[in-house]
């Protein structure tokens, strides 16, 4: 991270506690990450706010301390970067959680926030809701891997040409761990 900004970090457990301002920004991030080429979900840009706004939506609906999380980063009061930590309710599996839709605003990248919200994340799901690993998985030939590599992420696994971008554009999805 720079020295020229210092994220604020937003902790939001529950879907009372997202204003509809920062709702929108969020979905607006979204569209555009997505829309810029981001492995944020939507594989097949162009997407709209609209198409966007109700899968937004069902994250936001199932936030609570224990079991969902978002994971909000501000620079100067505008949403910059976000990302979703949820753990599995099944007691078999209830020690880990999973990281999705890690992603910095375009109008932010190389400011070190990915990097500062992974850190961020590591502690939370660590400290706050009791989580003992954290898994995510990354859509190859993107150089997602390499990233989540330097901040401690494991690689544990492929699933070789799972993810059909394209005809002839096969990439594999990549499963990552990380111990905390």
């Amino acid at each position: 991270m720079t020295h020229e900004a210092v994220p604020e970090f937003l902790d939001i457990t529950g879907p009372d506690q997202l204003p509809p301002a920062l709702r929108h920004e969020l979905i607006e991030c979204w569209v555009t990450v997505t829309n810029a080429g981001g492995a944020a979900g939507f594989p097949f840009p162009p997407v709209t706010f609209d198409q966007v706004a109700p899968v937004a939506d069902r994250i936001i609906a199932g936030l609570d301390p224990h079991r969902g999380r978002l994971l909000v980063a501000l620079l100067g009061g505008t949403l910059a970067g976000w990302l979703h930590v949820r753990r599995d309710a099944e007691p078999l599996t209830s020690h880990w959680g999973t990281v999705h839709h890690v992603q910095t605003h375009t109008a932010f990248r190389g400011r070190g926030l990915g990097a500062a919200l992974m850190h961020r994340v590591r502690r939370l799901a660590r400290e706050e809701m009791g989580l003992e690993q954290l898994h995510l998985a990354a859509r190859g030939g993107t150089g997602l891997e390499d990233f989540y590599a330097r901040l401690g992420w494991k690689e544990i696994g492929r699933w070789p040409g799972a993810l059909r971008l394209a005809p002839g554009d096969d990439r594999d999805e990549i499963l990552m761990v990380l111990t905390l």
